[in-house]
């Protein structure tokens, strides 16, 4: 893939900031070499995704939402990582392979999409396992067009519904117009569910929705949309407890201040099974900075 008319005018995200990154950096804080800040074997993903191995995760820095309470704010909003070649990553990803990565994930790729795809027709030939994109959800249309054939498993977020939260946490209003689209051309280009023998998701979708404190209405919301728009047949959806309130936090947003209550959870738990999705759950001990990846740039070279 050509890639430098991409770079000199970025468009890959609704931000579209059209940075020159060839010579700067866009709103996600990258310029045009990859930057990643660990490869490993994630065992605690959803049981369908890391279900027996570990998904081989890729976490890439730099991010287009920049969300206030992001427990990855070390390389999402400060950019910490390791530059890599296509080749390097190409690499990667076949080591992870051999190691006995369940998938190759991708853990929020869209800003580094032409040069992921780059790396991918490398070794797409000898990979022999499915790749899975893991996004925040902000995505355009046309760059998930890009990844039609390089792509098995979405799994994307739906993080907010009222713009004005979204406006709030991420300043971007528009989020859910264009996670809504973004999720539907996910689920129109891999297709229905597919699993393998050993419960491994070989194709399809599975939206994820973290439970925000005082916002289980939106959560609500979001969930009425997952319904009314998608099938059982096609997506999985995944309600998170893990929000955890970090010391970064801006104290202007005092309700990201503590965790979500056992009632928020269980009421949005029970939207859920009320309106007939399917999918996963978490406990309350999720929400811990335990769990939060040690970025060490392990794996990476």
């Amino acid at each position: 893939m050509d890639i430098s008319d991409i770079f000199q005018s970025c468009t890959l995200c609704p931000r579209m900031c059209r940075a020159d990154r060839t010579s700067g950096k866009g709103y996600c804080g990258a310029g045009n070499r990859i930057i990643a800040a660990k490869a490993y074997l994630h065992k605690w993903e959803e049981p369908c995704i890391s279900y027996k191995n570990g998904a081989g995760t890729v976490f890439f820095s730099g991010c287009s939402l920049h969300c206030a309470f992001c427990q990855n704010n070390a390389i999402s909003n400060e950019l910490y990582g390791s530059a890599l070649s296509t080749d390097e990553l190409a690499d990667v990803f076949l080591r992870l392979r051999d190691k006995g990565a369940d998938n190759i994930e991708l853990v929020t790729p869209t800003h580094f999409v032409p040069l992921i795809i780059n790396a991918l027709d490398k070794i797409r030939h000898k990979l022999g396992i499915p790749v899975v994109y893991n996004s925040g959800g902000y995505e355009l249309p046309e760059t998930i067009d890009m990844l039609n054939g390089y792509i098995d498993v979405y799994l994307p977020d739906i993080k907010y519904f009222s713009p004005e939260i979204s406006q709030r946490y991420c300043a971007a209003p528009d989020y859910f117009e264009r996670a809504s689209q973004a999720v539907l051309t996910m689920i129109k280009q891999v297709g229905k569910l597919s699993f393998n023998s050993e419960g491994g998701l070989l194709k399809g979708t599975v939206i994820r929705h973290l439970v925000l404190p005082s916002h289980r209405r939106d959560s609500m919301e979001i969930l009425r949309w997952i319904s009314e728009n998608t099938s059982k047949d096609d997506v999985l959806v995944s309600i998170m407890n893990q929000y955890t309130p970090f010391d970064f936090i801006s104290d202007a947003l005092p309700e990201l201040k503590r965790r979500v209550t056992k009632m928020e959870y269980n009421s949005v738990i029970r939207c859920a099974a009320d309106l007939g999705l399917e999918g996963f759950t978490q406990e309350r001990s999720s929400a811990s900075d335990k769990y939060v990846p040690d970025f060490d740039l392990s794996g990476l070279k």
